[in-house]
């Protein structure tokens, strides 16, 4: 169980023994009934994702209490063949008491395919016939596509003309990927937008869900210092990384289709970035701030180029083609990127913004990284003595924290500069207590949905700009079969990848820093 602070208080969860009062507890949408639809409920992604995050928001006091939560997929189960294949994902989440409670409100219904309207209108009956029952006058619906897609569709259709919520609203939750470039993603959204606006659809970037990135807007615009350092006049450059430690484990025939630019940075990282660089919106929070925000985002990408072939790095690790899924063992598919752009306007023009994203590398990490200019004079002031450059790292994961790299003096009779940090560490700081946990992701985003809040969902025309962007070096790299570098797996990336890295950026490395799990330590 975790505990949420709101308006300077903090709200006990469910694991309490009296009756919780939560930070939602106040709005009307929690006293009215909500059924949610999992759409693709026996494949992977709601079995470890969805419904967890469901379980995890049922067991904060976060739902209303009349809920009713059913699973709607191809395969020919019972309520309780889909609960069986549930709990084992559940029960290493929360108390077994907790998860059983949740199971009996999880139901199933089955249908020939995602666009099944026989299925659907089925499943409609079912719903009045509860919804009728309740004690509210109000009967939500949400819709979660934990589909492919190419499904999208006929699913649309087949839920508009048979499961739209008779009296109250009704919502979808859409996963990536939003096609593989500009063309397709345009198909996507055309699929569905026929049906459903822009009110109605809440498209999932797991990333806009975390917490180090949602702490992103009150850390910039709620800290007087932060903004008169934030702009080309004080940083040297900006750098969004992403890494992990395994490849594609199987799933090398799917990664084959899109590599590492369309997998994590055309996305993940570039939406994340939007709310490191963009200007502040005239409201971040209360209705209509969540509109204002996606406006700000989309400004900044209006301001990229389309990236060129010249500022793109490209490297694959070694064995990636040997994965049986995958049929071209020739392929030229990125496992490992790095790709340069730059912001024109007045705060970032001249700034390199670098994202580098990679598979089978040394550790898992991602972090946002600004590292500022020298200090003016430094090297005269200090007598030559080297004056490591300040940087401020926001770490999203594994563990979450923010670190500014400062100089101070040596300890003791010298007096040289010493790179040292001013540190905020999640875990220490604010989760120490046994059981205190941060909400993950996908719960946050649900609950989000839940109260009508936009700010953490990709609108449509963030989207095309993001593949007007990306589109044109995408197609170059495939067509012209430029090849990557390789690399080992278990290694930093290419040997190579330092090099363009320090060109491209201008960053300088201080050889002798490393901050270890809230350790420094010299390297070797």
């Amino acid at each position: 169980a975790y505990h949420i602070p709101f308006n300077n208080k903090t709200y006990p969860t469910m694991s309490d023994e009296e009756n919780p009062v939560t930070h939602v507890s106040h709005e009307e949408w929690t006293k009215e009934r909500l059924a949610v639809m999992v759409v693709g409920a026996s494949g992977d992604l709601a079995k470890k994702k969805t419904y967890p995050s469901l379980l995890s928001l049922y067991a904060g006091s976060l739902l209303p209490k009349d809920l009713v939560i059913y699973g709607f997929a191809r395969s020919n189960m019972t309520d309780e063949d889909l609960r069986a294949r549930l709990r084992p994902f559940l029960i290493e989440k929360q108390e077994e008491s907790v998860v059983e409670r949740f199971l009996k409100r999880c139901f199933y219904q089955a249908g020939s395919g995602y666009g099944d309207v026989k299925g659907w209108k089925a499943l409609d009956v079912k719903l009045q016939k509860t919804e009728k029952a309740s004690k509210s006058t109000t009967w939500n619906r949400l819709f979660y596509f934990a589909i492919p897609p190419n499904v999208f569709a006929e699913t649309g259709e087949a839920i508009k003309l048979n499961c739209m919520a008779p009296n109250g609203w009704s919502r979808m939750i859409v996963e990536k990927p939003f096609g593989r470039d500009l063309e397709s993603c345009k198909e996507i959204l055309a699929s569905l937008g026929q049906h459903f606006d822009e009110t109605n659809l809440f498209r999932i970037d797991h990333y806009l869900g975390k917490e180090m990135t949602q702490n992103l807007l009150v850390m910039r615009f709620g800290n007087v210092w932060m903004e008169s350092m934030w702009n080309r006049k004080c940083v040297q450059c900006v750098m969004l990384t992403f890494k992990e430690p395994f490849g594609t484990d199987g799933r090398g025939g799917y990664f084959d289709q899109y590599g590492i630019i369309r997998d994590i940075i055309q996305n993940h990282l570039l939406q994340v970035m939007c709310l490191l660089c963009m200007e502040c919106p005239n409201k971040l929070d209360g209705e209509g701030a969540g509109e204002k925000i996606r406006d700000e985002k989309v400004r900044v990408i209006e301001a990229m180029e389309e990236v060129t072939i010249d500022n793109v790095f490209l490297g694959q690790y070694a064995g990636y083609a040997d994965d049986p899924t995958i049929t071209n063992k020739e392929t030229n598919c990125p496992t490992f990127a790095m790709v340069r752009c730059f912001i024109n306007n007045p705060r970032w023009a001249g700034v390199p913004i670098i994202f580098k994203a990679g598979k089978a590398l040394n550790e898992r990490k991602a972090e946002m990284r600004i590292q500022f200019k020298n200090a003016p004079a430094a090297e005269s002031l200090f007598s030559g003595a080297d004056v490591p450059r300040n940087e401020m790292v926001i770490k999203l994961q594994p563990e979450e924290c923010i670190y500014m790299k400062s100089n101070i003096k040596t300890p003791g009779f010298a007096s040289a500069p010493l790179q040292s940090e001013l540190a905020v560490k999640y875990d220490t700081r604010y989760f120490s207590k046994k059981g205190a946990t941060n909400p993950d992701a996908y719960s946050r985003l649900i609950l989000d949905v839940l109260r009508g809040r936009s700010a953490a969902f990709v609108r449509s025309d963030e989207l095309i700009r993001s593949w007007e962007i990306f589109t044109p070096v995408l197609h170059q790299i495939e067509s012209e079969n430029i090849q990557p570098h390789i690399y080992r797996t278990g290694s930093r990336g290419p040997k190579e990848a330092d090099k363009w890295f320090k060109e491209k950026s201008g960053y300088v490395r201080n050889d002798s820093y490393a901050y270890i799990d809230g350790v420094v330590s010299k390297k070797a």
